[in-house]
């Protein structure tokens, strides 16, 4: 950045045509020397604050001319490039990630670590903070999509600062597909129970999960469901899998579009999963969709609530969406209950390492 300290300039005696005066002089000796042992204490604490927490808060530093040139790489770290180093046999796994979702991150990734998927995975970073926390420790596996968000209302579920970092999704996943990429998207209250690539079963142009916890039966159809109460589905954001497909890029193109239709207000405060299933109804027609099996893919309203169910269908569960539930300690301590949150005894299988 281009802000500098501006300091009252330091006179000597011997310029000055004034000499001080006596009373002048004993108030000059009783103020604080900056080469004195308080005073270097207070430059060194001045220093700590501008030099280190600043840069990781998002807040513009006095020192950026002379920033360590591997923030400078990854600000100039474009997505493609992203892509690029981190697909595997064409395909990435991305999730977007604001600063206050990190412990969820790693939680994610020693779930996905154990699958042996996270070489694939891409941090679409929100800020700027995360995007340099997670190249640190995992160089390469962040980008960041100027502009970045407010990171401070990102997290608040019904936020107009949750919509604008959630309406940017489908964005990033058109690109991706425009590069030629198949992608799934994920989101980081997320956990990994068995691998769920060889239930992306056959060519369809867009995969996906239903949020309604309604119980279906084993055998499912995979057509996109009847329209709720709303005129419209009630399909999951926050699973997806898209082949690099005319029809995968129309229903983005339409998610986007019914985005901007739907602006968030403050009378209505939608997010962008309403969007995602009047896309989804609109090109139904016209494109190739494949409902995932519940079983495999419960909500969380299903498999948090329906114990039952969850023993008849023990085995069967792939990944586990930890939503139906609203706050960080909410969702952390229901991860606890049910033996999913691994961050605390297992951080070494994260490639974050200890946050």
């Amino acid at each position: 950045m281009s802000t500098f300290l501006h300091q009252r300039p330091l006179y000597s005696p011997l310029s000055d045509p004034d000499p001080l005066s006596p009373r002048q002089s004993f108030s000059s000796q009783r103020q604080i020397s900056l080469f004195s042992r308080t005073g270097l204490i207070a430059l060194l604490s001045l220093l700590l604050i501008l030099g280190v927490i600043l840069p990781w808060t998002g807040t513009p530093s006095i020192f950026s001319a002379t920033k360590p040139a591997s923030l400078t790489k990854w600000q100039q770290y474009t997505l493609s490039q992203a892509v690029s180093f981190v697909a595997k046999n064409k395909t990435v796994i991305v999730c977007a990630v604001s600063q206050p979702y990190l412990p969820f991150l790693s939680n994610w990734l020693i779930s996905i670590s154990r699958q042996k998927h996270q070489d694939k995975v891409l941090v679409i970073a929100e800020d700027y903070a995360t995007l340099y926390k997670v190249n640190e420790k995992w160089p390469g596996h962040a980008v960041l999509v100027p502009p970045a968000p407010d990171s401070q209302t990102a997290h608040k579920f019904g936020s107009q600062g949750f919509f604008n970092f959630t309406s940017r999704r489908p964005r990033h996943l058109l690109h991706i597909l425009e590069l030629g990429y198949n992608v799934m998207y994920n989101d980081v209250d997320m956990v990994w129970l068995q691998d769920p690539f060889p239930y992306l079963e056959g060519n369809h142009d867009v995969y996906f999960t239903d949020d309604m916890a309604a119980l279906k039966p084993l055998g499912h159809s995979h057509d996109l469901p009847p329209p709720g109460k709303k005129g419209r589905t009630y399909i999951c954001s926050c699973m997806i899998f898209m082949h690099p497909t005319d029809g995968a890029k129309l229903v983005l193109k339409k998610w986007i579009e019914e985005l901007q239709a739907q602006p968030w207000s403050k009378t209505k405060k939608s997010n962008d999963q309403p969007a995602f299933n009047w896309a989804l109804n609109k090109t139904a027609g016209q494109v190739d969709l494949y409902l995932l099996p519940q079983a495999a893919f419960p909500t969380g309203g299903l498999y948090f609530k329906n114990q039952t169910w969850v023993q008849e269908t023990k085995g069967k569960h792939v990944i586990i969406h930890n939503n139906y539930i609203t706050g960080f300690e909410k969702k952390i301590k229901r991860f606890h209950d049910y033996g999913l949150w691994l961050v605390d005894g297992h951080a070494s299988e994260s490639p974050l390492g200890k946050l």
